[in-house]
């Protein structure tokens, strides 16, 4: 079920789809000149793509990843266009190679005229993979805000409405500076799929001040807690002194359109047409799963409790949800939400009656910072762990250690990246036998 997930968000497949929308299709014939850019988790499939299917030249063609990209672009780009180029840059926290992609990036927007058509490829990860930070702001004052908000569990569009207001191409930026047209198709990380939000929204108006930036800090932590250039930013733009971020109805982006082409329910029916085709009576939770790791645990059993009580099938039943939970980093140990959000529903297991089996997998293959996409756990788990002589969870969730706890009983879900991103997946069978 979770490859089938995976499957139907193959980034791909989904950028092969959006070009056959009429919209796409005109306006790549009727640009004097195309340029494209791919960057996050995805940008190899998705570039590769684009290049073989848009059916126009392509005139500079780049690519920005947290990995090297192992597909040869070459065979799939015109041969009027320039040798593509691909630049490996940091993820989570960004370094001098985020810093020089996102300066590339900004120069070919720069560069353009107009009828010139920019075409963006985003997808998860973008924001640190391209940073460049602001007048007055370090790379490293950037990082070390960076790591102290995903230390405390920010929420991505907190984490991104700070990081907006201290660089120089997120929040609508990029697209400012492009003379030409822009379009930008995105395969969505976030939770309600909000185009500012995913990847910082390079190309798209930012509603997100310098106020609601600082705000994020007071709440977390105070601002005596961050490096004191990056409160000075924000604080100055409080005040009017710096110009905010291109707003909704700024003319600069009058000419840049953007699209989500995938996402997180894209995963979701992918995981019900493959559950219902193996027996299951599906039940997809439309809610986003989010919130602290181990207390989303709590409501993803409560749901499936009810489901199942609920007699509404006599087989065997699949409980499907996604989103994008957080965990707040109090212990020493190693993990990652997935890991975290799995280990959590191992003592509820039993309620739920019968034979149970669950899993939460990042759908990137990467669950913090670990080899590992997620764990799962099922009906013998705990007696599994007394007889390892594990420790219970709580004593691993206290101290983020469920990669051990997991490791220890070959229960970790290692897929590698898969180059693609839609937030997290869950998945609770309950057998009805």
């Amino acid at each position: 079920m979770v490859g089938a997930a995976l499957d139907a968000a193959d980034a791909g497949r989904l950028v092969r789809q959006s070009l056959a929308d009429p919209m796409i299709a005109a306006a790549l014939r009727s640009a004097v000149a195309v340029d494209v850019v791919a960057a996050g988790k995805a940008a190899g499939p998705m570039l590769h793509t684009f290049a073989a299917d848009a059916g126009v030249s392509l005139r500079r063609v780049i690519g920005v990843a947290p990995e090297p990209s192992s597909i040869d672009l070459r065979a799939s780009v015109s041969p009027w266009a320039v040798a593509p180029t691909w630049h490996r840059a940091a993820h989570p926290i960004p370094d001098e190679s985020s810093v020089a992609a996102a300066r590339i990036v900004m120069d070919l927007a720069a560069a353009t005229a107009e009828g010139d058509l920019s075409v963006l490829l985003l997808s998860g990860g973008a924001s640190s993979l391209m940073a460049l930070p602001a007048d007055g702001v370090t790379l490293a004052d950037k990082q070390r805000t960076s790591r102290l908000l995903l230390e405390q569990g920010v929420a991505i569009r907190e984490l991104n409405t700070v990081r907006k207001h201290l660089s120089a191409i997120k929040g609508g930026q990029l697209a400012a500076a492009a003379s030409g047209s822009v379009l930008t198709l995105t395969v969505s990380d976030v939770v309600g799929d909000d185009l500012s939000t995913i990847a910082s929204g390079p190309t798209v108006p930012d509603a997100t001040t310098f106020d609601m930036a600082l705000d994020v800090m007071d709440q977390y932590g105070g601002r005596a807690r961050y490096p004191a250039p990056c409160v000075a930013r924000l604080e100055r733009g409080a005040a009017g002194v710096i110009p905010e971020t291109p707003k909704p109805g700024d003319p600069r982006l009058a000419r840049s359109t953007a699209r989500i082409i995938g996402g997180r329910h894209t995963a979701m029916e992918g995981a019900r047409a493959a559950a219902e085709a193996l027996g299951y009576s599906v039940h997809v939770i439309d809610a986003p799963t989010i919130g602290e790791a181990r207390v989303a645990s709590g409501a993803l059993i409560a749901a499936a409790r009810a489901y199942v009580a609920s007699g509404f099938s006599r087989k065997p039943v699949c409980i499907v949800a996604s989103g994008e939970t957080t965990v707040r980093v109090t212990g020493a140990g190693k993990g990652g939400r997935n890991q975290e959000c799995a280990l959590a529903m191992a003592g509820s297991l039993e309620t739920l009656g019968g034979t149970v089996v669950a899993a939460s997998v990042g759908t990137d293959g990467i669950d913090g910072p670990t080899d590992a996409a997620g764990g799962v756990v099922d009906s013998t788990t705990l007696a599994r762990a007394a007889v390892a002589r594990i420790g219970p969870p709580q004593g691993y969730l206290d101290d983020n250690n469920a990669y051990v706890f997991f490791n220890e009983l070959n229960d970790l879900i290692r897929i590698g990246p898969t180059s693609t991103n839609v937030g997290d997946l869950q998945v609770i069978l309950v057998g009805r036998w």
